[in-house]
Parts: C-alpha cells; structure tokens; sequence
C-alpha cells in the first residue's frame, strides 16, 4: 500500500508541475470583435438613379462604376459650358474677345466637365459590397450614401489589456488570431496601443470586469482569400512574444 501511495503521490506532483510548465508556455489571449475598413459610397450630385451595376456581397475592384446617375441635366450643362469656352477662346484671338470673359468660361467649362464626371460612381478600393441603400429609378440627394464598400483583404481588432501586461507589447509585435468556431489561426501585428487607460468596454467583459482599468490594442490581421474573417466576428488574439 505504502509503495501505491508513493506511486500516487509522485504521478500527482508530475502533473501538476505539467500543469504548471502548460500554463507558464501558453499564451494569454484576449477577445475583440472584427472589423472591417468601411467606405461609405455617397452620390456627389442630386439625381435620379439610372442603375446599380452590384448587389451586397458583390466582389468589387477598385474604379468599377458601381452605379450610374441619369445625368441629363449635367451632360446638357458640361456641352453648353464646351461650347461658350470655345467661343470665348476663339474671340480671344481677335480684338473682341477679352482675358477676363475667356477665364470665365475656361472655369465654367472645368466645373461643369467635372460634375459630368461624377455621373458615374466608382469603387473607393477592391473589396466587397456590404450594403446597398438605392434602387434604380430613385432620387438621391448629393451627400447621400448608396452604398457601403469594405476592405476584407485586412482586418482590425482591438483588445484590451490590463496595465501588468502593457510593458510587454509594443507596435509592430507579431501576434496571432484563433477563430473559435473554426479553429483558423491568423497571422497579424499590433498597430497601435493606446496611452491613456480606460474602463473595459461592457460588451466584451463582465460588471466585475469592467470595473478594472485597461490599455486598448490595435491589432491587424491579413484575411484568408475566402476572406473568413468579417465585421463583428468574435477573435481570440494572443500575444506570444509577451511571454
């Protein structure tokens, strides 16, 4: 019995000098919600909406006309401005044309050339439609966003750490982001970390947990090409290197 016991005893210690060395080498990590860079799309001008050339979740590329505004009223103003700056140029050549009417017309004929330009509405960068506010045949005011476009090639997260943990990270450290649902592990960077404390967000921790100070970490990830990573997504980040 004595050498059972013995035996029990020293597989006890064993394993908890196991669970130790485990603890000691496993990196701690934090949960942030994903997010995506988002642009939003606006019309520059008041008009009707000719067509939408996507739908949401449309791949996109960046400078693909996404829609089209109808414009007329624009185009009619950019050919009569083309017309008079002609005019004016041609009459400055002879003694019944003057500087200040050619100048005039010359940024007439420039805004008007330009605000044709904004008829068609361009993607901001290669990505992804995430919404989509208009139809074809609806007015939009000028300001007014039509669609949202997102990066998904990177992704951001922001974490929060508490002040023990802060002089062991620094911008530019590698660090790495485990998707629970799927088991992916991504490979990312801290961008940023903010200087002054703040309370833990109510979203991400408990009451008791809110309660305690802590940095925020900006951290960025690179997307799979499935782009697997989307906005409000839930990532486990551990900071290895901080061991």
């Amino acid at each position: 019995m004595k050498k059972i016991l013995i035996v029990a005893i020293i597989l006890l210690v064993l394993a908890v000098a196991g669970g130790l060395v485990f603890l000691r080498h496993t990196p701690f990590a934090y949960s942030g919600v994903v997010e995506a860079v988002e642009v939003d799309v606006p019309s520059r001008l008041s008009d009707t909406i000719a067509q939408i050339n996507v739908q949401e979740g449309s791949p996109v590329k960046e400078g693909d006309v996404l829609a089209r505004l109808d414009c007329r009223d624009t185009r009619l103003k950019a050919e009569i401005a083309a017309k008079e700056f002609k005019r004016a140029e041609t009459l400055l050549k002879t003694t019944a044309g003057s500087r200040e009417n050619y100048d005039l017309k010359k940024h007439q004929n420039d805004q008007a050339a330009l605000y044709a330009t904004w008829c068609d509405i361009a993607s901001p960068l290669t990505g992804k439609v995430l919404y989509r506010y208009y139809e074809p045949g609806e007015f939009v005011a000028a300001g007014r966003k039509i669609l949202t476009v997102a990066d998904l090639s990177e992704v951001d997260v922001w974490v929060y750490v508490e002040h023990d943990l802060l002089a062991r990270l620094q911008a530019g450290q590698k660090v790495k982001g485990f998707l629970p649902e799927t088991g992916q592990t991504f490979e990312g960077v801290i961008l940023a970390i903010n200087d002054e404390a703040e309370f833990t967000p109510k979203n991400v921790q408990t009451r008791r947990e809110r309660e305690r100070l802590v940095y925020g970490v900006k951290t960025r990830f690179q997307n799979d090409n499935t782009h697997s990573l989307k906005s409000g997504m839930t990532l486990e980040v551990s900071f290895e290197e901080a061991q």
